[in-house]
This record gives C-alpha cells, sequence and structure tokens, in this order.
C-alpha cells in the first residue's frame, strides 16, 4: 500500500509505501482482541480487549505498551462495529489511529480456512465467501472472524486485510493422516477431515525452537505441545506438520480445560440413546463440560496442582489422565517422526508448569527424553532448553506469540 502525507521538515510530501505498522485483530463471538505492531521492530505499541459485546456489562480494557497506563471503559458496546470503534479511539488517543499512513495492514485470525487456504490470505470478497462457506465446520468461531473482517473493511475499506488461517499450518499433513477411516463419499461431500487448529501458534513455535538449537529448521524433527485451556500436539519434520491432535472441530486429542479430547464416537450414540440427550447437550457435554473441568470441577492447572499437593484424589486422577493422554501422544508422534530431535512445550501450562512438563516426559529415558530438575524450575519468558546437557534429544520451553505471527505473515504478504 501506498499512501501520501506532508514532511513538515522538509515542506513537501513524501511516499509511505514504507508503513509498518499492522493492526491484529482476533473476533469471538462476543469480544474483540486487538495489538497493533511496529514491525520495524517486532515491538507492541498498544493491545486491547472488548468483552461481553451486546451485555449491559460490556467492558474494553485499552493498554498502550510505550508509555502510558491502561484505561477501561465500562457500559453497553452493542455490536462488533461499535466495539472496533470504540478500539480505533482509544487508538487514536494514544497518536496509533487507523487513520495513520503508517498502518500496513490489518491481519485477522480466522480460525477455520478448510482445504483451499493454507498461507496468509489478502481478503477479496470470493476469500470472504469461502470463510462463510466454511461456517458450517466451524460454527463457533468463523461467524465471529467474519464480523470483525467486515466491520475492519467498514473502518478502512483502502487498507489491505488479511487473513491468517489457524488450520494452514496443518495443510501439509499427508492424506493418510489427515483421512478418517469413513466412506470417501460422505466425507468429501460433507468435509469430513482432519484439519488441526493452533496452527499459527505451531509454526512460530517451530521456527523459534530452531533458532534456539542453532541449527536450519528444515533439518529438525520436532513434536510441539501446545498446552493452553485449548491443547494440541503436532509433529513438525522439516518446518512442514505431518501429524496434528486436533481434527474436523478443536474438540478431538488431547485433554484440555474443558474439552474431553480423544472420546469413543459411540459415547455419543450411547448419551443420545441411553440418557435421552440431545445433541446440542452431549456438545456442550464434550465441548464445556468436558477435560479438566468435568473430572475435577477446575481447569486452572495450578488449582489443579494445589489440589493435588494437598491429597485430593479427584484432581490427582485428572492430573494423571492429563498426563496419559500427553504421553500417548509423545509417544505416537516419535513412532510417526521415526526420529525426534526437540520435544517443545508452549502455551500457558506449557510454558509455566514445571509439574506438568516433568510428568509427561517421565520413564521416557528409552526415547532419549529426559528433563533437568534445575533447568524445568527456572521461570523466564524467553526460550529456553530444560533437558540435561547431554540429552540426546533437546526438550524446550518457548513461549508462543500468535499475534506477532499474524502480523509477521500479514506485514510480508502485503510487502511482497
Amino acid at each position: 500500500m501506498t499512501a501520501v502525507t506532508t514532511d513538515p521538515t522538509s515542506g513537501g510530501s513524501r511516499s509511505m509505501n514504507d508503513a509498518h505498522r499492522v493492526l491484529v485483530l482476533n473476533s469471538g463471538s462476543s469480544s474483540v482482541k486487538y495489538q497493533l505492531l511496529d514491525m520495524r521492530d517486532r515491538s507492541r505499541l498498544a493491545t486491547g480487549l472488548v468483552e461481553r459485546i451486546g451485555e449491559s456489562s460490556s467492558r474494553l480494557v485499552h493498554t498502550p505498551l510505550k508509555g502510558g497506563e491502561p484505561r477501561e471503559r465500562a457500559g453497553r458496546i452493542a455490536d462488533h462495529e461499535e466495539a472496533l470503534r470504540a478500539a480505533a479511539e482509544e487508538l487514536a488517543a494514544d497518536g496509533l489511529g487507523l487513520d495513520s499512513p503508517e498502518l500496513a495492514a490489518i491481519g485477522h485470525r480466522v480460525v477455520h480456512g478448510g482445504l483451499k487456504f493454507s498461507e496468509p490470505t489478502v481478503i477479496t470478497d470470493e476469500v470472504l465467501k469461502e470463510i462463510e462457506r466454511l461456517v458450517p465446520v466451524a460454527p463457533l468461531h468463523n461467524p465471529a472472524n467474519i464480523t470483525g473482517i467486515r466491520t475492519a473493511q467498514a473502518l478502512r475499506p483502502d487498507l489491505p486485510q488479511v487473513a491468517v488461517f489457524d488450520t494452514a499450518f496443518h495443510t501439509t499433513m499427508p492424506e493418510h493422516a489427515a483421512r478418517y477411516a469413513i466412506d470417501v463419499e460422505t466425507a468429501d461431500a460433507h468435509r469430513i477431515r482432519r484439519y488441526g487448529f493452533h496452527g499459527t501458534s505451531h509454526a512460530y513455535v517451530s521456527r523459534r525452537t530452531a533458532e534456539l538449537l542453532g541449527r536450519p529448521v528444515a533439518e529438525l524433527n520436532m513434536i510441539v505441545l501446545h498446552l493452553g485451556n485449548g491443547a494440541s500436539a503436532s509433529a513438525v519434520a522439516g518446518g512442514r506438520c505431518v501429524e496434528t491432535s486436533m481434527g474436523l472441530t478443536p474438540l478431538e486429542g488431547l485433554v484440555m480445560g474443558t474439552r474431553s479430547g480423544d472420546v469413543d464416537p459411540a459415547v455419543t450414540f450411547h448419551l443420545k440413546r441411553v440418557a435421552g440427550m440431545s445433541t446440542d447437550e452431549i456438545d456442550t457435554l464434550l465441548n464445556k463440560r468436558s477435560g479438566l473441568v468435568g473430572l475435577c470441577g477446575d481447569n486452572d492447572m495450578r488449582e489443579i496442582r494445589r489440589r493435588v499437593d494437598e491429597g485430593d484424589e479427584r484432581a490427582a486422577l485428572a492430573f494423571d489422565i492429563y498426563i496419559h493422554r500427553l504421553k500417548k501422544y509423545v509417544g505416537a508422534y516419535s513412532a510417526v517422526l521415526g526420529r525426534v530431535d526437540a520435544v517443545v512445550f508452549t502455551a500457558g501450562v506449557g510454558e509455566n508448569s514445571a509439574p506438568v512438563r516433568e510428568a509427561a516426559l517421565a520413564g521416557l529415558e528409552g526415547f532419549g527424553l529426559a528433563v533437568d530438575a534445575d533447568r524445568n524450575a527456572v521461570r523466564s519468558g524467553e526460550p529456553r532448553l530444560i533437558s540435561p546437557e547431554d540429552a540426546r534429544v533437546a526438550v524446550a520451553v518457548v513461549p508462543t506469540d500468535e499475534e506477532l505471527e499474524i502480523a509477521g505473515q500479514t506485514f510480508e504478504l502485503v510487502h511482497n
């Protein structure tokens, strides 16, 4: 994008084809998260959250990161358009308005891109239609993402809008990993296959791990464990995903905060026939009332560990189930890859819970995996190794940064 503005020091106009800011938007069903980044040094200029959109208790929290105190607005924010306009006003108050010629693009997190989108994409009418076509396989996420895109387009119709897809990193999975063993015609007719999610995190962490190890990512085989309230694992060979734990939806795979992860599909039939539960009730059970919260009533790993340390048997069982599932995936992905150079922990639990990291790899010394207790106990916001000095396989903690990844992919696309 090229814009022109006046430079008061030169008395004339200057080209702004070196616009260097990117606004990242993550629109949920009732919230909008945003970050403004300066891509010259990859620093954050401001962050914000608008939550409870449409309710009387709506709230906006805006934090300028280069001077200034956090500011909060309370009171009803009717819809996403009003939310984004309120965010734009807060940015303008810091001299970071959306009308600035320094703004190069707006990058949008879009959860589901299906098979069509394997890389960041400038949003056109046709792209937006395709995102809409994918709503049946992402009914909780894509509609909110679409609302955010349309609102941003209305505010800055002249600015490139870029979609960065959670599923894109996983489109490199081979067919034998992506296909479910069901009737092919039925699967194709309804787009039923394994797509995977958290792709921006897995992409970012894979690259940062290679930097930490001082080796080209193309040479490395790694298992990335994104452990937050939502959790996923990926097997990454040479920087390309060859397997991931989430599937058609984010429900499959690891035990999560409120999601069950892997269950026998016949559980759903059993609940419908025997318990008389509706499809919506089963959906709510598996997505919102299962996982850690279903097992022990808590989905905060810190609280669960506190309870475990106090001898709470229900919390201990929940923790053991969580760890057992992690170990199964580490073992399975070791087999898929054939050779593992690194196992990497990231996201809220992965970055901050030393007991989870230790327990997940305990007993896997035969795989070349071990955790150094002293290194594992260190708390840091920096990428770091927690394996012993002479370990055959590196074990690392690498903080994720999905917003920076979205900003980087967006900026690279519009400046190429």
